[in-house]
């Protein structure tokens, strides 16, 4: 529990955010698994999801639920694993 004023303060906003930050990370699983999805199963619905991938983890750097290099990275290697699988079809 905490001593102070202050203390318990920071105490609820530090719940409240590990709340928005957990339910952000929830929904960028949920857009990359959805990508993966249409990757494997209909590679031409691939492009539009990635498109709700990359919106996902704009937003997820927006609220500072991940850092921006962690976000860059993911968006490189999606793209690139969308190229792979269209080069292989096309």
């Amino acid at each position: 529990m905490a001593q102070s004023l202050s203390a318990d303060k920071r105490e609820r906003q530090n719940i409240v955010r590990s709340l928005h930050n957990r339910l952000n990370r929830n929904v960028l699983k949920k857009e990359l698994k959805a990508f993966d999805k249409a990757l494997k199963d209909s590679p031409a619905q691939a492009p539009q999801a990635l498109s709700k991938v990359f919106s996902a983890l704009d937003i997820a750097v927006r609220k500072r639920a991940i850092p921006k290099g962690r976000a860059d990275r993911k968006k490189a290697r999606l793209a690139l694993a969308l190229q792979k699988i269209t080069k292989k079809a096309g």
